[in-house]
């Protein structure tokens, strides 16, 4: 297997975890009570979902496109 799609598999499954980490600290109490004053997700929380989504889309770019690379 080629290392840039094993590395795009990876980044998709960080990717995928850091979702997970994101929506479920927007669920908890300190999030909701900021989010009831200020109408948003706290800096943290914004940044795991923001991050999570970014490396998924790049791992699932590199696991795609891993194997079309210049044979050397």
């Amino acid at each position: 297997m080629n290392p840039q799609r094993l590395f795009g598999i990876v980044l998709v499954v960080v990717g995928i975890v850091l979702i997970v980490i994101g929506v479920n600290s927007s669920n908890s109490i300190t999030d909701q009570v900021h989010e009831t004053f200020t109408g948003r997700f706290t800096q943290a929380t914004t940044w795991y979902i923001v991050g999570g989504i970014a490396a998924a889309l790049f791992g699932t770019l590199l696991a795609g496109l891993g194997g079309k690379g210049l044979k050397s």
